[in-house]
């Protein structure tokens, strides 16, 4: 099967093969083509070009795309998507001036989703999270990844790493699963954490190994959540069983955990509301990917990842959701870009580097998605008539998303 997209007003990101993520002032630049033509052959991307190169369209579905951009589909490394029920009332109990903190140590937040989860069927799980997936990908998101942590008892998470299995196995979308029992520590082990870092060690990774439930281990390494030497351990033990780490960091507080994920080979480093010098100077001696979700600082009223700071330092950067019941309910990525532009003082050139191909590097796609590649997946974003691609993160409140394309087919 052939799709040839004509008349495309920008083609954007357009690279060549090898490029995995750009880093500091590359991330300014976004390779583009006026007035192209790209080729679609099966689930791939065969070619593209300008219109003086257009091949014939003879035999060809054609999709006229004119006045339109076309951009790879968003890549969101860092979702929640399955869960149960909601937290509505926690957003209410913000607004009445309780904090994160505050509202989990009186047994809110991941312990609220944590009861919901382990009192709903896998079916039921299932049957909430595909439909938040199904709109994400009406939204232009073309892969994702999906964290458990709202289980933190073995069946739970087992239940949770399950539904995610099925979901890729249901959906197009490129989905790469990440086990995060390391999310909190359960009351009952609330002054012996490490009785239950015993239990996901000991208990679950085996299992989870047992059936190849998980791409990547993750934890919350936080002041009041994991330490860093708990953490560590967790990584180590990820290692073992060929879970390579992304983790929850430096979203409240910095207490040297981005140092200890460098040292331990992390893929990315997810939040960094909170980045010191010392951070900036360990990830620059690394190929982890830090990650940046602005949304969930927009929710929450947190501070923003101080992107310009890392990016003068030469760094790359990454943007995903955050998608989750408590802190940012909402999978847009259109969204994230614009905020990231709005808030942090992204330009659009660096919004979209880091929302597509930085973040297929930090969820280990850098080969198949995140591009304009040949031979890369045919993943792609048409937008409606646009003047630019500027107006995608400035008219923040309008879908201007006309079809999105995954594996080569019109969803």
């Amino acid at each position: 099967m052939q799709t040839l997209i004509i008349n495309i007003k920008e083609l954007l990101q357009v690279r060549e093969a090898g490029i995995n993520k750009v880093s500091g002032k590359e991330m300014a630049h976004l390779p583009l083509l006026n007035h192209a033509w790209l080729l679609i052959e099966d689930n791939l991307i065969a070619d593209f070009g300008t219109m003086d190169t257009c091949p014939d369209t003879d035999g060809l579905t054609i999709i006229d795309a004119a006045g339109k951009a076309v951009l790879p589909a968003w890549c969101d490394s860092h979702t929640h998507i399955v869960y149960a029920g909601n937290r509505v009332q926690e957003f209410v109990d913000r607004i009445n001036g309780l904090t994160y903190e505050e509202i989990f140590n009186r047994g809110g937040g991941i312990l609220n989703s944590a009861r919901k989860l382990n009192e709903t069927s896998e079916d039921d799980i299932y049957e909430q999270s595909k439909n938040r997936l199904e709109e994400v990908m009406q939204q232009g998101t073309g892969a994702v990844e999906i964290k458990s942590g709202y289980g933190l008892t073995v069946e739970g998470e087992l239940k949770m790493l399950r539904v995610i299995k099925r979901l890729k196995e249901e959906y197009p979308t490129a989905i790469k699963a990440t086990f995060l029992g390391a999310h909190a520590f359960p009351s009952e082990y609330k002054e012996n954490h490490s009785g239950y870092i015993d239990v996901i060690v000991k208990e679950m990774l085996p299992k989870i190994a047992e059936e190849q439930l998980a791409d990547y281990i993750d934890a919350f390494l936080e002041t009041g959540y994991f330490s860093v030497e708990e953490t560590e351990r967790i990584m180590e033990a990820g290692r073992k069983y060929d879970m390579p780490a992304k983790i929850h960091v430096n979203q409240f507080t910095a207490i040297s955990g981005i140092e200890a994920c460098v040292k331990h080979n992390a893929i990315s480093v997810d939040h960094l509301e909170i980045v010191t010098d010392e951070d900036i100077e360990a990830l620059k001696k690394s190929d982890t990917m830090p990650v940046a979700l602005p949304t969930c600082s927009f929710f929450i009223s947190i501070p923003y990842t101080p992107a310009r700071k890392m990016m003068d330092a030469g760094l790359p950067l990454a943007l995903a959701t955050d998608f989750n019941p408590g802190t940012t309910p909402s999978g847009n990525m259109n969204l994230v870009v614009a905020t990231a532009c709005i808030k942090m003082k992204m330009t659009p050139e660096e919004a979209i580097n880091a929302a597509t191909i930085n973040g297929a590097y930090a969820m280990g796609l850098s080969e198949t998605h995140g591009s304009i590649t040949k031979g890369k997946r045919a993943n792609l974003i048409i937008t409606k008539p646009v003047a630019s691609y500027y107006q995608l993160p400035y008219a923040f409140g309008t879908n201007l998303i006309e079809s999105v394309i995954i594996e080569g087919k019109t969803i």
